[in-house]
This record gives structure tokens, sequence and C-alpha cells, in this order.
């Protein structure tokens, strides 16, 4: 499956859209396919969590215990899962303060296969990816700007 690539300009500060995409209590109410987040560990710059996402076109839940990074400092977060039902899935969010503003840019490698049925869902999970992505990135930009105008 190809890597995912998207780019949005937050009309806010990097500390803000950072702050709002470290909020994981809020990704199942921003993401529509997200089910449920349960923070399992929380270690300053690391934090593993357990998520569990719909695949509605399938009826099929997707689970994975996720690790994320994050460097403050250099305004990037690397997140990996650990373990799960993907065979890959890892990538890079990368806010860039830009015109009075952050660019935030996220990348994402994902590899998912069903046995015998996996190659016809190959489009379709390339497809929800890039939605998702979309989708998480238009709301954290909605949440950072609503926060920065008070």
């Amino acid at each position: 499956m190809p890597v995912v690539e998207n780019s949005v300009w937050v009309d806010a500060p990097v500390e803000t859209v950072m702050a709002v995409a470290k909020d994981y209590e809020a990704y199942p109410t921003i993401m529509k396919d997200v089910k449920s987040i349960n923070v399992l560990e929380t270690d300053g710059t690391r934090i593993l969590a357990k998520w569990v996402a719909r695949a509605e076109e399938v009826k099929m839940d997707i689970k994975w215990t996720q690790e994320d990074v994050w460097d403050d400092a250099n305004h990037r977060s690397h997140f990996r899962q650990t373990s799960g039902d993907y065979e890959k899935l890892e990538g890079d969010w990368v806010f860039t303060p830009e015109n009075g503003g952050t660019r935030f840019d996220s990348t994402v490698d994902v590899v998912f296969n069903i046995p015998l049925i996996g190659p016809l869902l190959k489009g379709l999970i390339a497809k929800k990816v890039k939605e998702n992505l979309d989708d998480t990135q238009t709301a954290i930009k909605r949440r950072a700007e609503e926060k920065a105008k008070g």
C-alpha cells in the first residue's frame, strides 16, 4: 500500500496545534471511524495507547496498540503500531511554524492484509487511510483554531 501524505495549514500557534493533537481522549469524537482509544502508558514524551476503529464497509473492527513518541522541541511526533491487526502502521506528524500559523504535515505508511480477500480490499483500505488522515487533520485544525481564538 502506498505511503499517504497530507498537509494542512492551521491558523494557530504550533504549541496549540500540538496540544490538540496530543488530546487522545478527543479522537473518538473527531475521527468518525475511531470507536475508542485507551491510553495504557504515558512516559513524558512517549504514549502507548490501544485503538479500536470500525471499517464499516467490511463490517469489521480493526484493533492495534500504537506507540507515539513526541519531540516537542522539534515539533514532531513519530508513531508506530507495536501490536495489532495491521502488518505495518507507522508515520510522522510534523508541525512547522509558518506565516503566523502552523503547517501540519502527516505521513502514514500502512500495510493491512486479510487472507483471501486482502487484494480486493487494498484500494478500499488506502482510500480509508486517506479519508481518516484528511478528517483527523481537519478536526485538529478546527479545534486548534477555536482554541487560538479563545
